[in-house]
């Protein structure tokens, strides 16, 4: 089957002139550079062949036709004239006759004949079930469209539950893309049930530890139960699993610390933030007032560290700017879900914190900060991002960020700079366990960040970001749960850095093959596969298999699938 796309069939086109009274304009000698319908056969072979070509390119799908321009070309006077024409819908019959001529199905028709599994109508719950099953939320903001869309046509159904194929097209049409990646197993994790069923039972299994104390040298802290935990998941494709207290907000504390530091590079370059904060780990208490042997904090995850790279962002500005800054760029990286901010705890760490008030005044006689520098000032600003509230969800999609490179993966947006996210996962590597960040990198091998409020950021690098939350603390400042779940998760699933050595112990890989190449757009190779393998699960693709004309219908389909990847 030859595939033929859109600038072959423009190059054809601007080698044929036509004579033919263009809409509203006299009859004249016009030259069409898109969309001509001819009357007459060419001499040759040749201009046969461009006559098909431009016959199934007339009787493209009209969605996709909506995109199209034509353009004239006034022969005699070179006068030029542009009109568009948008046509706006396809009627049934027009639909009926292209299915009777062999012309394949669009992907909305094998989306719903996968679901529908034979049956002329899907119950929308039934749709919403199958969506959940590849990992998409319905409250995902890619699929705000199609959600509103779904909505708004249960309401004008008769029974407000069921959707016929050409209801459902109309809602799923604006997605289409993503839920067909979705429903062929495209994503990171292709089989995301079976996943999350395992992620439940590493929950389980950390839920029943007792051991650990809740932070009390904050008293807002103390107040947590801790009974509290939850688990929360992301994947760089949008993929969503919680279990437990996910919904509860509780304060980032040390976990912002690698959050303002991807900030600060991100603003100001690797070069300027390392002449103030140096990159080894300390092998020290995260509180302890010391500096390296060039006069510096050891690394931004350590207390010293962090209150210098708060100076870094925005100077000069006051700090309800930077504050405001600051959390724009966290609800970017979390996909605008919920970030919020405790001022019980602020205050309390704020009369509390006579330690970090210690190591500010020390780095201030030491020059640690940039001239100019209101160090009290910035220590407020340092209380402040330490009493941020997020909930597991939200702080998993941030995670999911670092994991993606820097680009949020439920909204699409760059926040961040590969060299920024990069730095950050490095640090969070090397130091982001406290004194406990060497057994973490031994026995876990991901990039991860604690704070006393007891949760754990923990990212897969392109895979996910997995954010885990109980109170109960070590001795080391780290959740007992939390680093019971990381370490049973690694044991379970290859996501150690270094389980990819050849001839090493295999585990469980939630990851299909190549997925170094999997695509975010489809090409028109695609299609074949995608009919390949949705017609098994499609009794009524009978009524619309190709029979014949495979050029034209071939065509026909570069067409949408090229749309479709714009």
């Amino acid at each position: 089957m030859l595939h033929f796309r859109c600038s072959t069939v423009v190059k054809e086109l601007f080698q044929v002139t036509l004579k033919r009274p263009f809409p509203g304009c006299s009859e004249k000698s016009w030259l069409l550079a898109r969309r001509c319908c001819f009357r007459a056969a060419s001499q040759d072979a040749r201009a046969r062949s461009q006559l098909r070509l431009l016959h199934a390119a007339a009787r493209r799908p009209e969605p996709f036709a909506a995109s199209l321009r034509t353009y004239c070309v006034k022969t005699e006077d070179a006068a030029v004239e542009l009109d568009e024409q948008m046509k706006k819908g396809i009627d049934e019959a027009t639909s009926d006759k292209r299915r009777n001529a062999g012309i394949l199905p669009s992907l909305e028709d094998l989306l719903f004949y996968a679901v529908a599994e034979g049956q002329e109508t899907i119950p929308a719950h039934k749709f919403l079930t199958a969506l959940k099953a590849t990992g998409l939320c319905t409250g995902d903001p890619r699929l705000k469209e199609c959600m509103d869309t779904l909505k708004e046509t249960l309401k004008n159904t008769s029974d407000g539950v069921t959707l016929d194929r050409h209801l459902f097209k109309k809602c799923v049409q604006s997605n289409i893309v993503l839920l067909t990646q979705a429903f062929r197993k495209k994503f990171v994790i292709p089989d995301f049930q079976s996943f999350s069923s395992h992620i439940d039972e590493l929950y389980e299994s950390a839920k029943n530890l007792t051991e650990g104390q809740v932070a009390d040298y904050i008293p807002q802290l103390a107040k947590f139960s801790s009974d509290l935990w939850g688990v929360s998941l992301c994947t760089v494709d949008g993929q969503r699993h919680s279990v437990g207290d996910t919904k509860e907000p509780f304060c980032l504390q040390s976990c912002v610390k690698p959050l303002k530091y991807a900030v600060a590079v991100h603003d100001h370059g690797t070069e300027h933030v390392h002449s103030f904060i140096g990159k080894e780990p300390s092998g020290l208490r995260f509180n302890k007032l010391f500096l390296d042997e060039d006069d510096k904090p050891h690394n931004p995850m350590v207390n010293a560290g962090a209150i210098v790279c708060s100076s870094l962002i925005k100077p000069g500005a006051g700090n309800a700017e930077k504050f405001d800054y600051v959390m724009d760029f966290l609800k970017m990286m979390a996909g605008n879900e919920y970030v919020g901010f405790s001022n019980a705890t602020f205050q309390s760490e704020r009369e509390s914190g006579d330690r970090n008030f210690a190591i500010g005044y020390y780095m201030k006689e030491k020059k640690c900060f940039p001239d100019g520098t209101d160090m009290t000032s910035v220590l407020d600003f340092y209380f402040q991002l330490c009493a941020i509230e997020v909930t597991c969800e939200s702080a998993s999609v941030m995670a999911a960020t670092l994991a993606n490179g820097g680009i949020c993966p439920i909204t699409g947006e760059r926040v961040l700079s590969p060299e920024a996210v990069r730095n950050t996962l490095s640090l969070m590597h090397s130091c982001g366990m406290y004194d406990f960040s060497g057994q973490f990198a031994f026995h876990v091998g991901l990039p991860a960040k604690s704070g006393v409020a007891g949760g754990i950021l923990l990212v897969v690098p392109n895979v996910m970001g997995i954010v885990c939350w109980s109170p109960p603390l070590d001795k080391l400042g780290n959740s007992v749960r939390g680093i019971q779940f990381c370490t049973d998760l690694v044991e379970h699933f290859n996501f150690h850095n270094y389980d990819n050595l050849r001839h090493f112990a295999k585990k469980h890989d939630p990851r299909r093959e190549g997925g170094d190449q999997r695509q975010s757009t489809f090409g028109p190779m695609d299609y074949e596969s995608l009919q390949q393998e949705l017609a098994l699960k499609a009794p009524l693709w009978k009524e619309v298999s190709p029979t014949e004309s495979h050029q034209d219908t071939s065509t026909t389909v570069v067409y949408r699938m090229d749309n479709i990847s714009k």
